[in-house]
């Protein structure tokens, strides 16, 4: 029985830092941009009202739906309906991505997980290539990030460098960094998974803790352990966290700019 215990401790203790180390950070920064999100939004909503949300969601609301259609279509669902831009000001909706999937397929079922955190994955792609041809010092902004291994402790250490990075006096006495301002900020204030995202991907995120759990009941039966190789390939995916910590950067200074800008505007109300 003691044999047992300890087997079933050993279980819950690997498969939890297995997934602490692959997703930890990727879900602390999910919040982190969502909480940016909306507070930039309703700050814009208090204000200048449905306008100001406009003016970044017609360009970051397309990138955010492609990126459901996407994973979508890697993980075999069926695309039911896509409307990448379609505002609706009663709603507060401005585009989806109605798709379907068979339940008893574990790949599709898995799929849920990626095409829900598909604007944060294919909008911090499309993030990376702006920063790379925009701004002059881009490749030195995001390579010594990439090269090197991500974990808790080097966030703050990452903020500060992509800050210093972007606000260099080169950059912002170029036009074009002017120009990926704006477009990071489009990409940016819309790449948080929405509630209805989120919802899909705990569905996959069970079937993956469900997959962990399979592979290290094996490996514990073969007297293995399947950490390592498993954060290993976490390290693999820590340019990722570097694209959303710059993601997050972005956001916040979208959050402090558009607090300056609209201070004069709160009385007004939104519209």
């Amino acid at each position: 029985m003691d044999n047992l215990l300890l087997i079933l401790f050993t279980l819950v203790k690997i498969t939890l830092l297995q997934l602490l180390g692959v997703f930890g950070i990727f879900f602390l920064l999910g919040y982190i941009l969502s909480f940016l999100q909306n507070a930039t939004h309703r700050n814009y909503q208090n204000t200048i009202g449905w306008k100001g949300i406009i003016w970044t969601a017609w360009f970051g609301t397309p990138i955010h739906e492609l990126g459901h259609v996407f994973f979508a279509k890697i993980f075999f669902h069926k695309i039911n309906s896509v409307r990448i831009f379609e505002p609706n000001r009663e709603t507060g909706g401005l585009g989806h991505v109605d798709h379907s999937y068979n339940k008893q397929n574990v790949y599709q079922s898995i799929g849920n997980f990626f095409i829900g955190a598909a604007p944060m994955i294919w909008g911090g792609i499309i993030l990376a290539f702006v920063v790379y041809f925009l701004l002059p010092n881009g490749k030195e902004i995001l390579t010594p990030s990439m090269s090197e291994t991500l974990a808790f402790g080097t966030v703050i250490p990452t903020i500060k460098n992509i800050f210093l990075g972007l606000f260099t006096f080169e950059n912002i006495t170029s036009w074009n960094f002017w120009l990926f301002l704006y477009i990071s900020f489009c990409i940016a204030s819309h790449m948080a998974p929405s509630k209805q995202d989120r919802i899909g991907m705990w569905k996959g995120f069970v079937w993956i803790v469900i997959l962990l759990l399979i592979i290290n009941i094996f490996a514990l039966l073969l007297k293995q352990d399947p950490t390592t190789y498993i954060l290993k390939m976490g390290q693999y995916l820590s340019i990722f966290t570097t694209i959303f910590i710059y993601a997050a950067v972005i956001s916040l200074c979208h959050l402090i700019i558009s607090e300056i800008f609209l201070w004069p505007f709160q009385k007004l109300g939104g519209r």
